[in-house]
């Protein structure tokens, strides 16, 4: 008999409890009488909410008849149907999150900003486009944390945190759930989300303050301004506790576990060799401080930049017959998804909005708190410069370079294929595929490269954010220790796929937004008087009244 036990909880999508137990039985460890079983069975048919608990009684009963030769089976058992129950729970509340409650919050917050400066991601796209482009240079001042970063630097920063595997591995997920269509509704998200994170970068900028010489900004410092008091002091540290979480630690796990699996794909080298290594690369660049995460993010984000448009221009060129249909499998099947891949993929127009735009969010991270981190640092003389700066890391992000995968994947015609299993090729699998049309098992090295630099500045972004609120919670004390600790999660995180960990971290990512979009909006009358007066050609004071 094949029973997998994939959840106890799920009633008749878990293991059979009937089953559970013919498969003690068989193994000489149970001692459920014959007419509890079937009894309780019939309960958690009835009630599937009951059915943990059922097996948890069927359990209990097992290891009071043979307590003596089996009480470390029965702790093992206690220990699993915990974690079962726990991860189940937080699925849940995931799924409420991501598919319906933030998805309608962040949606709204880039409306309702879109609405409150009057578009300026359309009025002023040409401004951010040459203020964040227009004075680039690689040999100017460097980063330091008394007196900040260029606002060039800054971005950098910050796109090296938003352009990680996601860009890879997330866009291919979301066309199998949602089909080509959910790429056009990532836009939608991406267009909203670039008024969203003006308003992040413009409060960060105008809240940051200076904490025993060094410069410091961010959400934290924006929530207690919008939040008055010890509830502002408190919905703060909550904020600083979960992007610790999300961020640091289990979000680096998650990256770090992208670059361990595609180097052992292309080179056969042990996972726990490159989580090894790449955990001693990490601590070495975050000792560094500030002034090194940003020098190597510097070096780093422009020439995987480079590297990955050069690669996929090629497959796309070499498919270039295959990209208008792209396009029209994009627009038809954001509205339509059954007339384009024959129906293949079988999704409706609530898949492609919901997988589009929730994968769309997560990838530009605009609304989350995470990007403002770093504008809060840059040189500016106006916090609405600033806010012009951030909005290009969103469209730079999943205007630019996430149609690259986008279109490799479409025009190499692999989207829909399945495997050995009959299963859809999804998430990395699925644009290693389109990549090795074109370049045969080279296509895995080149994915496997991009993923590594990705995911590498990834972590750099992604430990600079935690830092800043480690720093806001604990001091400078605590910083060594800090880097100490995302490094072993980097290590364990890359030859070790925990399910839990990677829901804990949707978990901390979709609570997180909450109390900032709170914050946001509560301070929206803020964002609208610096557009205004930045606008009118004022000069900005931060010690002004002019909020």
């Amino acid at each position: 008999m094949d029973v997998t036990l994939e959840n106890p909880f799920l009633g008749a999508e878990g293991v059979r409890l009937d089953s559970l137990v013919l498969i003690s039985q068989a193994k000489g460890q149970s001692s459920v009488p014959t007419t509890i079983g079937p009894f309780l069975c019939c309960i958690s048919r009835v009630k599937p909410s009951l059915h943990g608990l059922t097996l948890l009684f069927i359990r209990k009963a097992h290891c009071g008849r043979r307590r003596a030769s089996s009480d470390g089976f029965c702790f093992n058992l206690w220990r699993s149907v915990i974690v079962e129950w726990f991860s189940h729970l937080v699925n849940s509340i995931n799924g409420v999150l991501w598919n319906v409650f933030l998805i309608l919050l962040l949606c709204g917050a880039g409306i309702y900003f879109t609405i409150l400066t009057r578009g300026v991601q359309f009025r002023k796209f040409k401004q951010s486009f040459r203020s964040t482009f227009g004075s680039i240079t690689f040999s100017g001042k460097k980063a330091s944390e008394k007196e900040g970063m260029t606002s060039f630097q800054s971005l950098i920063t910050s796109v090296s945190a938003q352009i990680g595997t996601g860009n890879l591995a997330g866009v291919a997920t979301a066309m199998v759930s949602g089909g080509p269509g959910a790429v056009f509704w990532m836009w939608v998200s991406a267009i909203l989300g670039m008024a969203t994170i003006y308003a992040e970068a413009t409060l960060a900028q105008r809240y940051k303050t200076n904490v025993n010489g060094t410069l410091v900004g961010g959400p934290a410092y924006y929530i207690r301004a919008a939040i008055k008091g010890p509830a502002g002091r408190a919905v703060a540290a909550v904020f600083a506790v979960l992007i610790i979480f999300a961020l640091g630690f289990m979000g680096n796990m998650v990256q770090a576990n992208s670059v361990g699996g595609a180097m052992e794909a292309a080179f056969g080298v042990p996972s726990e060799f490159v989580g090894g290594g790449l955990a001693l690369i990490s601590l070495l660049v975050f000792l560094g401080g500030v002034k090194r995460i940003v020098a190597v993010a510097e070096k780093v984000v422009p020439f995987m930049a480079v590297f990955f448009t050069a690669a996929s221009l090629v497959v796309i060129f070499i498919n270039f017959r295959n990209i208008l249909p792209a396009f029209y499998d994009i627009f038809v099947g954001a509205f339509y998804p059954q007339a384009v891949l024959g129906g293949v993929l079988g999704v409706s127009v609530q898949q492609a909005v919901r997988f589009g735009i929730a994968r769309g969010l997560f990838t530009h991270e605009a609304g989350m708190g995470s990007t403002p981190h770093a504008h809060a640092l840059a040189r500016v003389k106006n916090p609405c410069e600033q806010g012009l700066v951030a909005m290009m890391g969103v469209f730079i992000d999943t205007i630019v370079l996430l149609p690259l995968t986008v279109l490799a994947i479409l025009t190499s015609g692999v989207l829909g294929s399945t495997n050995a299993k009959g299963e859809f090729v999804t998430g990395i699998e699925l644009t290693q595929a389109a990549y090795s049309q074109v370049f045969g098992h080279f296509g895995y090295v080149i994915i496997a490269v991009c993923v590594f630099f990705f995911a590498f500045a990834t972590i750099m972004g992604w430990y600079f954010f935690g830092l800043a609120n480690v720093k806001y919670l604990f001091g400078k004390k605590a910083v060594p220790l800090y880097a100490v600790l995302v490094s072993v999660f980097v290590g364990i995180g890359c030859a070790l796929k925990v399910d839990l960990v990677w829901s804990l971290a949707d978990l901390f990512n979709g609570l997180m937004v909450i109390p900032n979009i709170l914050a946001l909006i509560l301070l929206g009358g803020v964002v609208a008087k610096l557009t205004k007066s930045w606008e009118n050609g004022e000069v900005y004071s931060p010690d002004s009244e002019q909020d």
